[in-house]
């Protein structure tokens, strides 16, 4: 195996898992949902799960990864100001394709933004927004990036926890 390939088992097993999970979420809360009828569904045995996550709770952060590097681009998408009448195409987008799995997004990102997910959104959020000011020499890029991470987190996670309501369009 070259050095940056995966093994093509490993791959295989994990994305079992990944597609797995969703599936089983959409029967049950993921506090209500087990290792064993996650790996039954997937069709990979219970010791293989440990071989990759620790608990359903890392697998889940994994599966909701994605939606961490989309908020990221999504945010990152325009250059200059958009305008509040007509929001970004891709961030209304974003925010409607959250529906179909919104109750593990919610177990995962705590209102206010915490959470496992939330801490991976805001780190992630706040890398990038961070070295996109320092590239363009704008002032306070460490506080202004903290503030986009925070705002945008707290936002996502309030509005999937029916704190704001707002159709996608209206929170975008």
């Amino acid at each position: 195996m070259t050095a940056g390939r995966a093994d093509p088992r490993t791959t295989r097993t994990r994305t079992k898992l990944v597609r797995a999970l969703p599936e089983e979420c959409a029967h049950r809360p993921l506090a209500e949902a087990s290792v064993a009828a996650l790996v039954r569904r997937a069709g990979v045995g219970r010791a293989t799960f440990y071989l990759h996550y620790v608990d359903l709770e890392a697998l889940a952060v994994d599966v909701c990864a994605d939606i961490v590097r989309e908020a990221v681009d999504v945010l990152h998408a325009w250059r200059g100001t958009p305008d509040p009448e007509a929001p970004p195409p891709a961030l209304v987008a974003f925010f409607e394709r959250l529906a179909p799995h919104a109750g593990l997004y919610r177990e995962l990102l705590l209102p206010g933004g915490s959470g496992p997910l939330g801490q991976v959104l805001h780190q992630d959020l706040r890398a990038h927004s961070r070295t996109e000011r320092a590239l363009a020499g704008a002032s306070e890029p460490d506080l202004v990036a903290s503030a986009v991470a925070a705002t945008f987190a707290g936002v996502l996670a309030d509005w999937l926890h029916g704190l704001i309501e707002a159709t996608p369009i209206e929170i975008a």
